[in-house]
Protein backbone atom coordinates (compact mmCIF):
# COMPACT_ATOMS: atom_id res chain seq x y z
CA UNK A 1 0.00 0.00 0.00
CA UNK A 2 1.15 3.68 -0.63
CA UNK A 3 2.15 5.72 2.08
CA UNK A 4 -0.15 9.01 2.98
CA UNK A 5 0.41 12.53 3.54
CA UNK A 6 0.27 13.22 7.08
CA UNK A 7 -1.76 16.42 8.33
CA UNK A 8 -5.16 17.78 7.07
CA UNK A 9 -7.21 16.14 4.41
CA UNK A 10 -4.20 14.89 2.94
CA UNK A 11 -3.90 11.73 5.22
CA UNK A 12 -6.95 10.39 3.66
CA UNK A 13 -5.42 10.05 0.27
CA UNK A 14 -2.32 8.19 -0.69
CA UNK A 15 0.48 10.28 -1.27
CA UNK A 16 0.91 8.95 -5.23
CA UNK A 17 -2.55 9.66 -6.01
CA UNK A 18 -3.22 11.17 -9.35
CA UNK A 19 -4.91 14.47 -9.85
CA UNK A 20 -8.53 15.41 -11.15
CA UNK A 21 -6.61 16.78 -13.93
CA UNK A 22 -4.77 13.66 -14.64
CA UNK A 23 -8.00 11.93 -14.96
CA UNK A 24 -10.32 14.64 -16.91
CA UNK A 25 -7.53 16.73 -18.43
CA UNK A 26 -9.62 19.35 -20.40
CA UNK A 27 -11.01 22.45 -18.45
CA UNK A 28 -11.54 26.36 -18.25
CA UNK A 29 -11.13 28.86 -15.53
CA UNK A 30 -14.41 30.36 -13.78
CA UNK A 31 -16.34 32.52 -15.75
CA UNK A 32 -15.77 36.29 -14.68
CA UNK A 33 -18.93 38.21 -15.41
CA UNK A 34 -17.30 41.90 -14.28
CA UNK A 35 -20.63 43.19 -13.35
CA UNK A 36 -22.46 41.70 -10.47
CA UNK A 37 -25.69 43.14 -11.98
CA UNK A 38 -26.35 40.77 -15.43
CA UNK A 39 -26.94 37.39 -11.86
CA UNK A 40 -29.80 37.81 -10.05
CA UNK A 41 -31.82 34.88 -8.22
CA UNK A 42 -34.87 35.68 -10.02
CA UNK A 43 -35.56 36.68 -13.53
CA UNK A 44 -37.40 39.50 -14.01
CA UNK A 45 -35.29 41.61 -12.07
CA UNK A 46 -32.52 40.93 -14.95
CA UNK A 47 -35.06 42.38 -17.65
CA UNK A 48 -35.78 45.36 -15.30
CA UNK A 49 -32.45 46.40 -15.45
CA UNK A 50 -31.86 45.81 -18.88
CA UNK A 51 -34.76 48.11 -19.75
CA UNK A 52 -33.37 50.72 -17.44
CA UNK A 53 -29.95 50.62 -19.17
CA UNK A 54 -31.33 50.65 -22.70
CA UNK A 55 -33.17 54.02 -21.71
CA UNK A 56 -30.42 55.37 -20.05
CA UNK A 57 -27.60 57.03 -22.61
CA UNK A 58 -24.50 58.62 -23.08
CA UNK A 59 -22.32 58.57 -19.81
CA UNK A 60 -25.20 57.64 -17.91
CA UNK A 61 -25.34 54.13 -19.45
CA UNK A 62 -21.88 53.97 -19.46
CA UNK A 63 -21.78 54.21 -15.83
CA UNK A 64 -24.53 52.26 -15.17
CA UNK A 65 -23.01 49.43 -17.74
CA UNK A 66 -20.07 49.27 -15.19
CA UNK A 67 -17.17 49.80 -17.86
CA UNK A 68 -14.01 47.40 -17.55
CA UNK A 69 -10.79 46.56 -19.53
CA UNK A 70 -12.49 43.56 -21.03
CA UNK A 71 -15.73 45.21 -21.81
CA UNK A 72 -17.72 48.67 -22.33
CA UNK A 73 -20.53 49.45 -24.05
CA UNK A 74 -18.69 50.10 -26.86
CA UNK A 75 -17.14 47.02 -27.22
CA UNK A 76 -17.73 44.51 -30.14
CA UNK A 77 -17.42 40.95 -29.29
CA UNK A 78 -18.71 37.44 -31.15
CA UNK A 79 -22.00 36.12 -29.68
CA UNK A 80 -22.04 33.27 -27.26
CA UNK A 81 -22.42 29.35 -29.15
CA UNK A 82 -26.37 28.59 -28.60
CA UNK A 83 -27.52 32.38 -27.82
CA UNK A 84 -29.29 34.56 -29.33
CA UNK A 85 -28.02 38.11 -27.97
CA UNK A 86 -26.81 40.63 -30.60
CA UNK A 87 -23.67 41.19 -31.55
CA UNK A 88 -23.53 44.94 -32.49
CA UNK A 89 -21.60 47.62 -29.86
CA UNK A 90 -24.21 48.14 -26.93
CA UNK A 91 -24.36 51.32 -27.26
CA UNK A 92 -25.39 51.63 -30.34
CA UNK A 93 -27.83 48.60 -30.88
CA UNK A 94 -28.32 46.98 -27.58
CA UNK A 95 -31.13 45.10 -29.76
CA UNK A 96 -34.00 43.47 -27.35
CA UNK A 97 -33.15 41.46 -23.72
CA UNK A 98 -31.81 38.09 -24.18
CA UNK A 99 -34.11 35.27 -22.18
CA UNK A 100 -32.45 34.88 -19.05
CA UNK A 101 -30.41 31.36 -18.69
CA UNK A 102 -30.80 29.67 -15.50
CA UNK A 103 -26.81 28.64 -14.76
CA UNK A 104 -25.07 27.46 -11.39
CA UNK A 105 -24.00 30.32 -8.87
CA UNK A 106 -21.30 28.97 -6.94
CA UNK A 107 -22.33 25.58 -4.96
CA UNK A 108 -25.69 24.69 -5.37
CA UNK A 109 -27.19 28.29 -5.90
CA UNK A 110 -29.79 28.00 -9.24
CA UNK A 111 -29.50 31.77 -10.65
CA UNK A 112 -30.44 33.49 -13.85
CA UNK A 113 -27.96 35.36 -16.05
CA UNK A 114 -28.26 37.69 -18.61
CA UNK A 115 -26.52 35.56 -21.90
CA UNK A 116 -25.08 38.04 -23.58
CA UNK A 117 -21.15 38.45 -24.32
CA UNK A 118 -21.32 41.99 -24.62
CA UNK A 119 -22.29 42.26 -20.68
CA UNK A 120 -19.38 39.36 -19.72
CA UNK A 121 -15.79 40.17 -19.05
CA UNK A 122 -14.70 36.28 -19.65
CA UNK A 123 -17.60 33.64 -20.65
CA UNK A 124 -15.76 31.23 -21.40
CA UNK A 125 -17.50 30.04 -24.78
CA UNK A 126 -15.56 26.60 -24.80
CA UNK A 127 -18.12 25.87 -22.32
CA UNK A 128 -21.00 26.95 -24.41
CA UNK A 129 -20.36 25.44 -26.60
CA UNK A 130 -20.79 22.01 -25.41
CA UNK A 131 -23.56 23.39 -22.35
CA UNK A 132 -26.40 20.90 -24.18
CA UNK A 133 -29.07 18.27 -22.91
CA UNK A 134 -26.12 15.59 -23.13
CA UNK A 135 -23.10 17.35 -20.63
CA UNK A 136 -22.64 17.59 -17.16
CA UNK A 137 -19.68 19.79 -15.41
CA UNK A 138 -17.42 18.85 -12.97
CA UNK A 139 -17.32 21.70 -11.15
CA UNK A 140 -13.53 21.87 -8.32
CA UNK A 141 -14.04 23.71 -4.95
CA UNK A 142 -12.07 26.48 -3.81
CA UNK A 143 -9.55 25.12 -1.16
CA UNK A 144 -9.31 25.82 1.96
CA UNK A 145 -6.58 24.43 4.06
CA UNK A 146 -8.36 22.44 7.37
CA UNK A 147 -12.24 23.47 5.93
CA UNK A 148 -15.03 20.89 5.40
CA UNK A 149 -16.88 20.13 2.85
CA UNK A 150 -16.44 17.96 -0.43
CA UNK A 151 -13.16 19.00 -3.00
CA UNK A 152 -15.59 18.35 -6.35
CA UNK A 153 -19.93 18.73 -7.30
CA UNK A 154 -21.37 18.34 -10.65
CA UNK A 155 -24.21 20.20 -12.38
CA UNK A 156 -26.35 19.99 -15.22
CA UNK A 157 -26.57 23.70 -15.86
CA UNK A 158 -23.75 25.48 -16.98
CA UNK A 159 -22.06 26.76 -13.91
CA UNK A 160 -19.93 30.34 -13.44
CA UNK A 161 -17.03 28.11 -10.92
CA UNK A 162 -17.02 30.54 -7.76
CA UNK A 163 -16.46 29.77 -4.82
CA UNK A 164 -17.84 30.58 -1.38
CA UNK A 165 -14.66 30.37 -0.06
CA UNK A 166 -11.11 30.09 -1.33
CA UNK A 167 -9.69 30.16 -4.56
CA UNK A 168 -11.93 28.96 -7.23
CA UNK A 169 -11.30 25.99 -9.17
CA UNK A 170 -11.66 24.43 -12.39
CA UNK A 171 -14.31 23.39 -14.36
CA UNK A 172 -14.15 20.42 -16.35
CA UNK A 173 -16.84 19.39 -18.73
CA UNK A 174 -17.85 15.50 -19.33
CA UNK A 175 -17.93 15.90 -22.90
CA UNK A 176 -15.84 17.42 -25.50
CA UNK A 177 -18.63 18.00 -27.99
CA UNK A 178 -21.88 18.61 -28.40
CA UNK A 179 -24.67 15.85 -27.81
CA UNK A 180 -22.25 13.93 -25.30
CA UNK A 181 -19.58 12.83 -27.86
CA UNK A 182 -15.49 12.69 -27.19
CA UNK A 183 -14.85 11.74 -23.30
CA UNK A 184 -13.17 14.89 -21.53
CA UNK A 185 -11.30 11.21 -19.95
CA UNK A 186 -7.20 10.52 -20.64
CA UNK A 187 -6.55 8.51 -23.66
CA UNK A 188 -6.02 5.06 -22.67
CA UNK A 189 -7.84 5.12 -19.17
CA UNK A 190 -11.17 3.87 -19.63
CA UNK A 191 -8.79 0.66 -20.88
CA UNK A 192 -6.52 0.30 -18.28
CA UNK A 193 -9.12 0.56 -15.36
CA UNK A 194 -11.34 -1.85 -17.77
CA UNK A 195 -8.43 -4.20 -17.96
CA UNK A 196 -7.71 -3.83 -14.23
CA UNK A 197 -11.54 -4.14 -13.23
CA UNK A 198 -12.58 -7.56 -15.55
CA UNK A 199 -15.50 -5.01 -16.86
CA UNK A 200 -15.90 -2.48 -18.83
CA UNK A 201 -15.51 0.91 -17.34
CA UNK A 202 -17.22 3.93 -19.22
CA UNK A 203 -16.30 7.40 -18.99
CA UNK A 204 -19.36 8.20 -16.85
CA UNK A 205 -18.32 6.09 -14.50
CA UNK A 206 -15.00 7.92 -14.28
CA UNK A 207 -16.38 11.16 -13.03
CA UNK A 208 -18.83 8.87 -10.87
CA UNK A 209 -15.95 7.67 -9.07
CA UNK A 210 -13.93 10.77 -8.81
CA UNK A 211 -17.23 12.61 -7.50
CA UNK A 212 -17.26 9.85 -4.88
CA UNK A 213 -13.09 9.84 -3.78
CA UNK A 214 -12.02 13.38 -4.70
CA UNK A 215 -10.10 14.85 -1.48
CA UNK A 216 -8.75 18.55 -2.09
CA UNK A 217 -5.75 19.55 -1.90
CA UNK A 218 -4.08 23.26 -3.11
CA UNK A 219 -2.86 21.55 -6.50
CA UNK A 220 -6.69 20.49 -7.01
CA UNK A 221 -8.76 17.78 -6.33
CA UNK A 222 -6.63 14.62 -5.61
CA UNK A 223 -8.33 11.58 -7.02
CA UNK A 224 -7.70 7.91 -5.56
CA UNK A 225 -7.80 5.12 -7.89
CA UNK A 226 -8.78 1.81 -6.15
CA UNK A 227 -7.36 -1.33 -8.00
CA UNK A 228 -9.89 -3.43 -5.92
CA UNK A 229 -12.83 -4.19 -8.36
CA UNK A 230 -15.08 -4.54 -5.40
CA UNK A 231 -13.85 -1.62 -3.95
CA UNK A 232 -14.19 0.29 -7.16
CA UNK A 233 -17.45 -0.64 -8.04
CA UNK A 234 -18.53 0.50 -4.38
CA UNK A 235 -17.51 4.26 -5.17
CA UNK A 236 -19.05 3.79 -8.84
CA UNK A 237 -22.54 3.61 -7.06
CA UNK A 238 -22.12 5.80 -4.68
CA UNK A 239 -20.78 8.54 -6.83
CA UNK A 240 -23.72 7.85 -9.36
CA UNK A 241 -26.33 8.19 -6.67
CA UNK A 242 -24.19 12.08 -5.56
CA UNK A 243 -24.46 12.66 -9.04
CA UNK A 244 -28.08 12.06 -9.52
CA UNK A 245 -28.82 13.81 -6.48
CA UNK A 246 -26.86 16.46 -7.60
CA UNK A 247 -28.53 16.84 -11.23
CA UNK A 248 -31.88 17.46 -9.18
CA UNK A 249 -33.79 15.65 -12.51
CA UNK A 250 -31.93 16.66 -15.29
CA UNK A 251 -31.46 14.56 -18.46
CA UNK A 252 -34.09 12.70 -17.93
CA UNK A 253 -32.47 10.98 -14.27
CA UNK A 254 -34.29 10.28 -11.19
CA UNK A 255 -35.28 13.68 -8.69
CA UNK A 256 -34.42 12.25 -5.16
CA UNK A 257 -36.47 12.77 -2.58
CA UNK A 258 -36.66 12.41 1.23
CA UNK A 259 -38.89 10.03 2.66
CA UNK A 260 -42.55 11.13 2.81
CA UNK A 261 -41.91 11.48 6.78
CA UNK A 262 -39.06 13.58 6.65
CA UNK A 263 -39.72 15.83 3.83
CA UNK A 264 -39.63 19.45 4.70
CA UNK A 265 -42.84 21.57 4.32
CA UNK A 266 -43.50 25.45 4.97
CA UNK A 267 -45.18 25.02 8.51
CA UNK A 268 -45.44 28.89 8.21
CA UNK A 269 -45.13 31.57 5.46
CA UNK A 270 -42.28 33.17 5.09
CA UNK A 271 -42.82 36.66 5.72
CA UNK A 272 -42.46 39.42 2.15
CA UNK A 273 -38.67 40.29 4.68
CA UNK A 274 -37.63 37.67 6.46
CA UNK A 275 -34.82 39.49 8.05
CA UNK A 276 -33.07 36.36 10.01
CA UNK A 277 -32.00 32.62 9.32
CA UNK A 278 -32.21 30.61 11.91
CA UNK A 279 -31.94 26.94 12.96
CA UNK A 280 -33.31 24.78 15.91
CA UNK A 281 -31.95 21.36 16.11
CA UNK A 282 -34.33 20.12 18.56
CA UNK A 283 -37.06 20.53 16.31
CA UNK A 284 -35.54 20.46 13.50
CA UNK A 285 -36.96 23.68 12.44
CA UNK A 286 -35.48 26.75 10.42
CA UNK A 287 -37.07 30.07 10.51
CA UNK A 288 -36.93 32.69 8.43
CA UNK A 289 -38.37 35.42 10.08
CA UNK A 290 -41.55 34.70 11.18
CA UNK A 291 -41.75 31.96 8.48
CA UNK A 292 -41.08 28.58 9.46
CA UNK A 293 -40.09 25.07 7.71
CA UNK A 294 -39.43 21.74 9.08
CA UNK A 295 -38.68 18.88 9.50
CA UNK A 296 -34.76 20.16 8.23
CA UNK A 297 -32.29 17.67 9.03
CA UNK A 298 -29.38 18.85 10.81
CA UNK A 299 -27.38 17.39 7.63
CA UNK A 300 -28.75 19.82 5.25
CA UNK A 301 -28.28 22.55 8.04
CA UNK A 302 -24.77 21.85 8.41
CA UNK A 303 -23.84 20.97 5.00
CA UNK A 304 -20.93 23.15 4.36
CA UNK A 305 -18.51 24.08 1.05
CA UNK A 306 -15.01 25.26 1.32
CA UNK A 307 -15.93 25.74 5.47
CA UNK A 308 -19.14 27.83 4.73
CA UNK A 309 -22.71 26.53 5.31
CA UNK A 310 -24.57 26.85 2.07
CA UNK A 311 -28.05 27.50 3.68
CA UNK A 312 -27.11 30.50 5.43
CA UNK A 313 -24.67 31.73 2.08
CA UNK A 314 -28.03 31.06 -0.01
CA UNK A 315 -30.29 33.26 2.16
CA UNK A 316 -27.73 36.04 2.36
CA UNK A 317 -27.82 36.01 -1.62
CA UNK A 318 -31.42 36.90 -1.44
CA UNK A 319 -32.08 39.33 1.30
CA UNK A 320 -28.65 39.58 3.31
CA UNK A 321 -27.22 43.21 3.87
CA UNK A 322 -24.04 41.80 2.20
CA UNK A 323 -25.56 41.86 -0.63
CA UNK A 324 -27.59 45.08 -1.15
CA UNK A 325 -26.19 46.89 -3.60
CA UNK A 326 -25.67 50.58 -3.82
CA UNK A 327 -28.25 52.98 -4.43
CA UNK A 328 -29.08 53.88 -7.95
CA UNK A 329 -27.20 51.00 -10.20
CA UNK A 330 -28.28 48.26 -11.87
CA UNK A 331 -27.70 45.83 -9.23
CA UNK A 332 -30.21 47.81 -6.72
CA UNK A 333 -32.86 46.85 -9.32
CA UNK A 334 -34.33 43.87 -7.28
CA UNK A 335 -37.48 42.13 -6.11
CA UNK A 336 -39.13 43.88 -3.24
CA UNK A 337 -39.51 41.47 -0.92
CA UNK A 338 -39.39 37.48 -0.81
CA UNK A 339 -40.43 35.49 -3.66
CA UNK A 340 -43.18 32.51 -3.47
CA UNK A 341 -40.70 30.42 -5.90
CA UNK A 342 -38.13 30.68 -3.56
CA UNK A 343 -39.55 29.04 -0.51
CA UNK A 344 -39.85 26.30 -3.26
CA UNK A 345 -36.41 26.58 -4.62
CA UNK A 346 -35.58 26.17 -0.73
CA UNK A 347 -37.30 23.64 -0.44
CA UNK A 348 -35.47 21.36 -3.12
CA UNK A 349 -31.79 22.32 -1.64
CA UNK A 350 -32.71 21.66 1.92
CA UNK A 351 -33.65 18.35 0.23
CA UNK A 352 -30.39 18.27 -1.91
CA UNK A 353 -28.27 18.67 1.16
CA UNK A 354 -29.96 16.47 3.45
CA UNK A 355 -29.61 13.51 0.78
CA UNK A 356 -26.08 14.16 0.14
CA UNK A 357 -25.04 14.63 3.77
CA UNK A 358 -26.73 11.06 4.45
CA UNK A 359 -24.76 9.45 2.06
CA UNK A 360 -21.39 10.74 3.69
CA UNK A 361 -20.65 8.07 6.11
CA UNK A 362 -20.34 5.61 2.77
CA UNK A 363 -18.04 8.29 1.65
CA UNK A 364 -15.84 8.36 4.71
CA UNK A 365 -15.59 4.57 4.85
CA UNK A 366 -14.46 4.79 1.27
CA UNK A 367 -11.86 7.12 1.86
CA UNK A 368 -11.11 5.69 5.62
CA UNK A 369 -11.90 2.33 5.22
CA UNK A 370 -10.72 0.81 1.66
CA UNK A 371 -8.74 3.18 -0.09
CA UNK A 372 -6.36 3.44 2.94
CA UNK A 373 -6.47 -0.15 3.37
CA UNK A 374 -6.23 -1.71 -0.14
CA UNK A 375 -4.34 -1.33 -3.01
CA UNK A 376 -4.37 2.11 -5.62
CA UNK A 377 -3.71 2.69 -8.75
CA UNK A 378 -0.29 5.11 -8.71
CA UNK A 379 0.47 8.09 -11.02
CA UNK A 380 3.69 5.47 -11.67
CA UNK A 381 1.36 2.96 -12.81
CA UNK A 382 -0.16 5.35 -14.85
CA UNK A 383 2.57 6.36 -16.45
CA UNK A 384 4.20 2.83 -17.22
CA UNK A 385 0.76 1.86 -18.97
CA UNK A 386 1.38 5.14 -21.16
CA UNK A 387 -1.70 7.03 -19.83
CA UNK A 388 0.16 9.96 -18.20
CA UNK A 389 1.82 12.16 -19.40
CA UNK A 390 -1.82 13.75 -21.05
CA UNK A 391 -1.82 14.27 -24.24
CA UNK A 392 -1.11 17.98 -24.68
CA UNK A 393 -4.23 18.27 -27.05
CA UNK A 394 -6.11 16.63 -24.61
CA UNK A 395 -5.56 19.84 -22.43
CA UNK A 396 -7.73 21.95 -25.01
CA UNK A 397 -11.12 22.37 -26.30
CA UNK A 398 -12.38 20.18 -29.49
CA UNK A 399 -12.92 21.78 -32.52
CA UNK A 400 -16.44 22.31 -33.40
CA UNK A 401 -15.92 22.61 -36.93
CA UNK A 402 -19.66 22.43 -37.95
CA UNK A 403 -20.36 24.97 -35.52
CA UNK A 404 -21.78 28.22 -36.74
CA UNK A 405 -21.39 31.43 -34.86
CA UNK A 406 -21.94 35.21 -35.54
CA UNK A 407 -18.96 37.30 -35.39
CA UNK A 408 -18.56 40.73 -34.08
CA UNK A 409 -21.35 43.30 -35.51
CA UNK A 410 -22.58 40.35 -37.00
CA UNK A 411 -19.84 39.16 -39.09
CA UNK A 412 -20.21 35.11 -39.51
CA UNK A 413 -17.64 32.78 -37.74
CA UNK A 414 -16.65 29.25 -38.13
CA UNK A 415 -14.95 27.65 -35.09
Amino acid sequence: MASTRAGGDGDRVPSDAPLLSDLMPWSTAPLRLGRSWVLAPDAASLTARWDRLVRAGGAEQEALFGPTRARTPHSAVPALPGQAAGTGRFAREPGRCPEPLRVLHGPFDEQWLLPDHRLIDAARPELWRVADAHQVFAVEQGYVPGAAGPALLVSALLPDGTSPAGRPGRIRPLHRRPGGLEPNVTPGLTALLSARHGQEVTPEEVLAWAVAAAVPSPRGPVVPLAADPGVWSAGVELGRLMTGIQLRGAHGGVRHRLPGGRRPYVRATVPDRPGSLAYDPAEEALSLGTGRIAPVPAGAWDFVVGGVRILELWFERRTGPGEAPEPGTLAAIRPPGWRREWTSELLDLITVLALLAELEPRREQLLTDRLLTGPTLTRDELYEAGVLPVPAAARRPASVLDHHEEGPEGQFALI
